[in-house]
């Protein structure tokens, strides 16, 4: 539909005779590949979304190599706006609702107090899984985090142009080292037993790049708590400040998360100056995604109040059975104007098809 130099925009089509008038716009994180959204049959977000009559889009980051070092949070917010402008023009509508997954979610959390300091009300609602903005709750990522470490892996991604994905992958394998470490160790060196067909464990070995400069800003992001101080953090030359971001946003946490704790992410919902609902699920980083309706292990928990104390919140809330999906389901519709006649074709005159998923 839409490509620029750092990104590429896909549309899913229509499974349903009538779809809402807004469209979901997936981003995914800088540090994994999109198809975590739609992983497999029965366990995709998008196939979700797509057959209870939403309008859904998603974006696919580019690869990056050596030359695209000096890439940082302006060229990835700079993209995403050129994609939602796409979005606009393809469905017709003002405005679209925005979701995102980890660094994705610190990506949209910079376009929303980008658009905030402009003025401009082009997001409508977003959600934000699994995502810490603010570092002060404990958690083991802040471990690596030292300012002698952080002053290192910047040389070490300077030196090479780009910070490769496997490198990120040790560094949470060993925030886990019995699951993701020794486990594979015993069983596949050891015990010489080839390692499960698994999806999930694909697509995690199926690692891309990040800009240096991005992984530099990252780095400093969350060292020094950016976007918990007012106007710290500029993004395409105005402050951000995420209490002047009004839109009603839906924030998602896993009680079991090593990487993004649940507490911190707290803290990120308690961030924006809107209507937040944040709810917390009962499993850990990506089993909190990939959480279908059904599941008769799963349950999370929702508490209207968002007391300063996250243990507070949690004291409060009412545990549901199931998966968040249904939940969020029904916070999207109410969120995504009058159903319509689903489009006939994919794109428009301007942004026509340009190839098949995953595209380039």
């Amino acid at each position: 539909m839409f490509r620029n130099e750092v990104l590429e925009l896909i549309q899913y089509a229509p499974a349903t005779p009538n779809v809402y008038a807004r469209a979901q716009l997936i981003v995914p994180p800088q540090i994994n590949k999109f198809y975590i959204f739609d992983l497999a049959a029965n366990k995709s977000i998008v196939e979700y979304l797509v057959k209870n009559e939403f309008q859904v889009f998603a974006v696919s980051w580019r690869n990056p190599t050596e030359e695209h070092r000096d890439w940082d949070m302006d060229t990835y917010v700079a993209a995403l706006i050129e994609a939602i402008q796409a979005v606009r023009d393809i469905t017709g509508n003002a405005d679209v609702n925005l979701h995102g997954a980890c660094s994705g979610a610190m990506t949209i959390s910079a376009l929303l107090g980008h658009l905030a300091s402009r003025g401009q009300k082009t997001i409508n609602a977003a959600t934000l899984m699994v995502a810490v903005l603010d570092n002060t709750a404990q958690s083991q990522l802040g471990l690596f985090t030292t300012p002698e470490a952080v002053e290192m892996a910047k040389q070490n991604s300077m030196a090479k142009g780009v910070l490769e994905g496997e490198e990120i992958g040790r560094v949470f394998a060993w925030m886990r080292p019995n699951d993701l470490v020794w486990n594979f160790w015993i069983n596949n060196y050891l015990l010489g037993k080839a390692p499960p067909a698994f999806d999930i464990l694909y697509w995690n070995t199926d690692t891309t790049r990040l800009p240096a400069k991005l992984h530099g800003q990252l780095l400093d992001i969350f060292k020094d708590n950016l976007f918990t101080k007012p106007r710290a953090l500029n993004v395409l030359g105005t402050p951000v400040d995420l209490s002047e971001v009004t839109c009603d946003t839906y924030v998602m946490a896993g009680m079991t998360d090593h990487i993004t704790p649940w507490r911190g992410v707290y803290n990120t919902a308690r961030a924006f100056g809107g209507n937040t609902r944040y709810v917390l699920s009962s499993s850990g980083h990506i089993q909190s995604l990939i959480n279908p309706p059904g599941n008769p292990k799963a349950k999370f928990f929702c508490n209207a109040d968002l007391p300063e104390d996250a243990d507070a919140w949690l004291a409060g809330a009412q545990p549901h059975a199931d998966s968040w999906w249904d939940d969020w389901r029904q916070w999207l519709a109410e969120r995504s104007g009058e159903l319509r006649a689903a489009p006939k074709t994919l794109g428009n005159r301007r942004h026509k098809r340009l190839a098949d998923a995953p595209g380039a």
